[in-house]
């Protein structure tokens, strides 16, 4: 490198080095910048349990915190983040992190409510041949990300709550981190006549949380509310529309893999509890490949939890099957 240095002069070894910078992915980035103490921490087997344990209420987590990065290894991990999410979804995320400042005020200076405790948790070492994944994970947000062949074949589970879902006083007053989720499945229910109402709704009353909860394989639901093809053409761009909602945190990308997983004529759309806001309500949208599963009861119907879960392909199981195959029978 000096003999190389010598010829280039020190301009340019600059840029040299800074192609070579750009050169590394965000997560290489972010990974090499992290102490070796750091890195145990951060890194766990691809076959670790922990790997499909997700969960989005507050938690002791397993990872590498927010609040144990310096600055520099912070941006670095933002830029990760960043790098694996559109803009809205990265929106999304830092306003839902941003509630924590919130909630800690409502609740007398709660230590529990810390933008800190959000985590970074890899599991395997990235590789262009071997599978390997990572979450981002917090009170409110899990994000898992599964690669195999140095491609990215599952986002999901993906979830997003909000607490407030709208901030009613205080310096981020009329904040909402995720509107579209709550308006557009409303605008949708008061389009519908009394008879697809009638076969959307499907209880009076809405369950306290998602029906799914965080199981580690999701469960398709039963086949109750109104289908894709009892809907007029302006219905069905609206739910169509909603369920673009779910994808669009996501890489353009990843957001035309995850739609291509849409199949509109399976489509079912059920509705529990109020038909109006400002009282507990909830809604799913299934299809042969995926369930979407939204809830706002709690906190008199200001408390929202989002999830988009794939019922073959959360964590990558359906694209990483040969994988598990594999190791269970070098394992013997």
């Amino acid at each position: 490198m000096r003999a190389l240095a010598f010829g280039v002069g020190a301009a340019g070894l600059a840029v040299m080095v800074a192609a070579i910078q750009r050169s590394e992915s965000p997560v290489d980035r972010f990974l090499k910048s992290l102490t070796a103490d750091q890195r145990a921490q951060a890194m766990k087997s691809f076959d670790d349990p922990y790997r499909t344990n997700w969960r989005f209420v507050p938690a002791t987590r397993e990872g590498i915190h927010l609040k144990d990065l310096t600055p520099d290894q912070a941006k670095l991990a933002a830029d990760l983040l960043h790098s694996s999410l559109s803009d809205a979804g990265y929106k999304r995320v830092e306003t839902i992190k941003g509630l924590e400042n919130v909630l800690k005020e409502m609740e007398g200076g709660n230590p529990g409510r810390d933008q800190g405790l959000y985590t970074f948790t890899f599991f395997g070492s990235p590789s262009p041949t071997a599978p390997w994944g990572w979450r981002y994970e917090g009170h409110h947000v899990s994000l898992n990300f599964t690669y195999k062949g140095g491609r990215l074949v599952s986002s999901t589970p993906q979830f997003f709550g909000a607490n407030p879902a709208e901030v009613m006083s205080g310096p981020q007053k009329g904040t909402r981190a995720l509107p579209k989720e709550q308006d557009l499945a409303f605008a949708l229910l008061g389009s519908l006549n009394t008879s697809q109402l009638s076969d959307a709704l499907i209880a009076i009353s809405a369950p306290g949380e998602i029906v799914t909860s965080n199981a580690r394989k999701v469960s398709i639901q039963e086949d109750k509310g109104l289908h894709y093809a009892d809907l007029d053409a302006k219905q069905k761009q609206a739910l169509l529309n909603l369920v673009k909602v779910y994808t669009e945190s996501q890489t353009g990308e990843e957001a035309k893999r995850r739609w291509n997983r849409v199949e509109p004529n399976t489509i079912v759309f059920a509705w529990m509890g109020s038909t109006k806001p400002g009282k507990g309500h909830y809604y799913r949208i299934q299809g042969s490949k995926f369930l979407i599963e939204y809830d706002n009861t709690q906190n008199d119907a200001n408390h929202i939890h989002s999830v988009w879960r794939d019922f073959d392909g959360d964590f990558g199981e359906d694209v990483l099957a040969d994988h598990y195959a594999e190791w269970h029978h070098s394992a013997n």
